[in-house]
């Protein structure tokens, strides 16, 4: 009982409402009804049944012990909780994966097509992520929140299933903005940040290296992964109606080649102590990479944010008041007797 602490010092102020209370009772108890006063001692004993003097004494005894005791329940009694401490420090990472969204991640030289291939890994990925907040953002020509920090992985999974170039109406892609979102997304609090930019690096002047350094300064990590060929590729896509195949135009008729720019997404990586993962357009090995760059990350930062939640021992407290309380019923209705 060293270490015991109140949550709720206020409560203490009750104390004087008792001692109005006990000093009320403790006049009409223990003193002679002045009602009465005028009548002889005989016709007092006739008209007034009460408890012995020593009997009124138990229950006054019994009374401050139900003040006394439910005083100190409702200022919340408290010990540290060094188990609930370290169950803290494994469910203090937060990750917001940031998905590109832009008609170049419909380019096919990954199966089906760089954007479903990358949905697939992700929610692989979200699967060795154990019980820590995720979250979702989508970016082409701008960024938005589809789905905010949740432990809930099957909403979260909805909202990535529902992810395509026309949820977000500008096209392009910047990742500058996607990472600015992102850093956003987390608000504050104490746990690890991670950032998961899923994209084929290239970038319409969003200026993702100064967006990289900001978020370098609020203590986030970026794990760049890196999707399509840094060779370049048309990009094929297959008509939903007809199932017809052909190459992406620009404004001039030309066809748009997509070339991975891993060169970009290394250096967002270097700069806010994270890693690049060339994933290229085949497998990932995500058990890999979830072990040596993720959670390394995630519980480094763990160890800052340590928490110790307090252990609620009102119980006692609240079973001595209620016992107080018995113990003053049962005084109240045992061994009245006429006095005389």
């Amino acid at each position: 009982m060293m270490d015991l602490t109140f949550a709720n010092p206020q409560a203490v102020h009750l104390i004087w409402l008792w001692i109005v209370v006990v000093l009320f009772w403790a006049k009409s108890n223990l003193g002679e009804s002045g009602r009465f006063s005028a009548f002889s001692s005989d016709m007092r004993g006739r008209l007034i049944v009460r408890n012995s003097r020593r009997r009124r004494w138990f229950q006054l005894i019994a009374l401050l012990v139900v003040f006394l005791f439910s005083t100190l329940a409702m200022m919340r009694p408290q010990t540290p909780n060094i188990e609930q401490q370290a169950k803290i420090a494994q469910n203090s990472g937060d990750i917001i994966v940031a998905l590109d969204l832009s008609k170049a991640m419909l380019a096919e030289d990954a199966s089906p097509n760089r954007l479903k291939k990358a949905v697939s890994e992700i929610k692989k990925l979200i699967d060795e992520m154990d019980s820590h907040r995720v979250g979702l953002v989508g970016f082409a020509g701008r960024a938005t929140v589809l789905c905010p920090l949740t432990t809930d992985r099957g909403f979260f999974n909805l909202a990535l299933d529902n992810a395509d170039p026309f949820s977000i109406a500008k096209g392009g892609t910047r990742i500058g903005d996607a990472i600015r979102i992102s850093t956003k997304a987390f608000g504050p609090g104490e746990a690890s940040k991670v950032i998961i930019l899923v994209t084929d690096g290239e970038d319409h002047d969003s200026y993702p290296l100064d967006e990289a350094d900001k978020a370098k300064e609020r203590g986030i990590s970026i794990v760049s992964v890196g999707f399509g060929s840094e060779s370049g590729s048309p990009i094929i896509i297959t008509d939903p109606k007809t199932r017809a195949k052909e190459s992406l135009l620009d404004r001039d008729g030309n066809v748009v080649n997509s070339k991975l720019d891993g060169e970009t997404l290394r250096e967002i990586a270097t700069k806010t102590e994270g890693v690049y993962v060339p994933a290229g357009t085949g497998n990932l090995d995500l058990k890999s990479i979830v072990a040596k760059h993720i959670k390394p990350i995630i519980r480094n930062a763990d160890t800052k944010s340590h928490k110790v939640l307090p252990n609620e021992v009102y119980f006692p407290f609240v079973l001595t008041s209620f016992l107080g309380f018995v113990t003053l019923i049962w005084l109240s209705g045992l061994g009245r007797r006429r006095e005389s």
